[in-house]
């Protein structure tokens, strides 16, 4: 046994260890979500991993290029001194791990933490780092087995490449055959199985009138979870008109289920009758919709737009998916796009046919995988002629494409978390602060507003973060992320691809979860809605108190 643990010990690349550990310690810092001490464990023992199997390769390259060794007993005394300093560097950098969640917690409004769990983190970290070192060596044994062979037949340098290869092959076969497609198939099938969920608080309406009501186009039962939910709920006229004191109508929302139709055009079509059955181009206002993955429409998103048009809108969405928005992003992504471009093209090509002074003013509203498809619903030119009214999209995911060339081409001087285009008639940036007023700016024809939070990282994930700081890193900063973030080569990557997992775990307001007070700014920009600056505030506070 002693032995055994002897060679384990000098097993172990001393560069690895050293470098693992500080990325170890990095991954400690603070991003853009707070951690709790389970993930923060799992996050250290990955990025420990990728940084020892970083300093392993530069081993290997010393060693390959043949330049000078150490002597053995240096090397060996350099390995305890080098276990020595890690063990100092990990040991300050957990004592300091809650005071670098708490610098999060507190521009969140969260309750600071007492501790991080120091030992917590560091058992799970060293679990997560052993498991990941003994993959990375089952596959270094399977190529030297391939090579070994191959060697018979081919160079030797030969048979190391063909081996790596194969190596990697079939890993990555078994890693996608296993693995992913039977994760994707179990995760499809709850998802599958939650959307047919019928709660027994989300009741089929009465009124012939709504959809999935006895007189609808649209069977209650095809709706999916998250369809019934959004007709079920939203604001009633009389509820309106509480708040607002004035007259209100009830809101129109027409929603197609994944089960209503088999194709995007189909249910496209669809949700086209429904809405004209409904009434929805006879209101003063109508919102096509994009939903998340999962076919969710955000309460917080949609509600305020109908108080702020006392009712007298309609809106109407279809369910392209019911696979949460990042599995649906990696599995199909170019369905979300479809279905809104099938969407789009039924409601405005009849939209466009109807008298000007008539017809309700257009506008299109997605968030998440949402705001990114409804992008892709249409291009500018095939809408110059006659222009919808003006979109909002919402903590747009980092691959959207016009978000993306409107961020490049900002202004100079304007952050990329907040930044400002050209002269503001076409496009602006808001956040939790209203930041629409820019000053000498007149809006255009066609009105585009991005709702976004600093600290979402949907919205600012960069892959690129793995070799270089993104620019939202730099000063200044948005309210809402913490001043001790710093970029770290590799580990910041790591540590985003989490925040990207756990972006709906914030607070609301903050991260990916928006607040319908910060809606209210955005939807009076888009729609031109005149409102008193007190009763904008009282708006505000309505859906604030509603949370509590």
């Amino acid at each position: 046994m002693r032995n055994w643990t002897i060679r384990y010990w000098n097993s172990f690349s001393t560069t690895g260890l050293l470098i693992g550990t500080l990325f170890f310690a990095f991954s400690l810092t603070p991003t853009l979500i707070p951690r709790n001490y389970l993930t923060q464990g799992v996050l250290s023992g990955c990025s420990a991993a990728a940084g020892y199997g970083i300093g392993f390769f530069l081993r290997w390259l010393w060693r390959y290029l043949e330049l000078p060794e150490l002597k053995a007993r240096t090397l060996s005394l350099g390995k305890l001194a080098a276990a020595f300093a890690c063990g100092i560097v990990g040991l300050i950098f957990l004592w300091r791990a809650a005071e670098w969640q708490n610098s999060i917690r507190v521009v969140m409004g969260l309750d600071p933490l007492d501790t991080a769990h120091p030992l917590e983190v560091g058992g799970i970290a060293l679990i997560a780092f052993v498991v990941i070192v003994a993959l990375a060596r089952l596959f270094k044994l399977t190529l030297v087995f391939i090579s070994e062979r191959l060697r018979r037949y081919v160079p030797t340098r030969v048979s190391y490449v063909i081996g790596t290869t194969l190596s990697a092959l079939l890993f990555w076969s078994v890693a996608d055959g296993v693995i992913f497609r039977y994760a994707l198939r179990a995760a499809d099938s709850s998802f599958q199985r939650l959307d047919a969920l019928m709660p027994p608080e989300t009741q089929q309406p009465a009124d012939p009138g709504k959809t999935g009501s006895a007189g609808s186009l649209v069977h209650w039962q095809d709706l999916g979870r998250m369809g019934r939910s959004y007709i079920a709920s939203g604001p009633t006229a009389a509820e309106i008109q509480a708040v607002t004191g004035r007259p209100a109508k009830e809101p129109i929302r027409v929603y197609v289920g994944l089960q209503s139709a088999e194709t995007p055009q189909q249910r496209a079509r669809l949700a086209f009758e429904e809405l004209k059955r409904a009434g929805g181009f006879e209101r003063a206002a109508l919102v096509i919709i994009t939903p998340t993955g999962t076919g969710w429409v955000d309460e917080q998103g949609i509600d305020p737009v109908e108080f702020l048009h006392d009712g007298d809108i309609a809106s109407v969405a279809a369910q392209y998916s019911y696979l949460a928005s990042w599995l649906s992003l990696l599995v199909e992504p170019g369905y979300g796009a479809e279905q809104a471009r099938a969407l789009f093209a039924e409601v405005y090509g009849y939209w466009r046919t109807l008298p000007r002074n008539k017809r309700p003013k257009l506008y299109l509203y997605g968030l998440s995988l949402g705001a990114l498809s409804s992008e892709l619903s249409n291009e500018l030119f095939e809408v110059l002629g006659d222009p919808y009214q003006g979109a909002l999209w919402a903590g747009p995911p980092f691959p959207s494409r016009i978000w993306n060339a409107i961020t490049a081409d900002r202004n100079p001087g304007t952050p990329a978390w907040l930044p400002e285009f050209r002269d503001g008639s076409y496009v602006r940036f808001t956040a939790q602060k209203n930041a629409l007023a820019v000053p000498g700016a007149a809006w255009g024809p066609l009105r585009v507003v991005y709702l976004q939070y600093a600290s979402d990282p949907i919205t600012f994930f960069d892959p690129h973060a793995f070799y270089s700081e993104p620019d939202w890193m730099k000063a200044p900063r948005g309210p809402d992320v913490s001043p001790d973030l710093r970029w770290y080569p590799v580990v910041t990557f790591l540590q985003l691809l989490l925040d990207v997992a756990m972006a709906t775990t914030s607070p609301i307001g903050h991260g990916h979860v928006y607040a319908a007070e910060h809606y209210i700014d955005a939807w009076l920009e888009v729609t031109g809605v005149g409102w008193p600056a007190g009763d904008v505030a009282r708006l505000k506070q309505h859906f604030i108190d509603a949370r509590k």
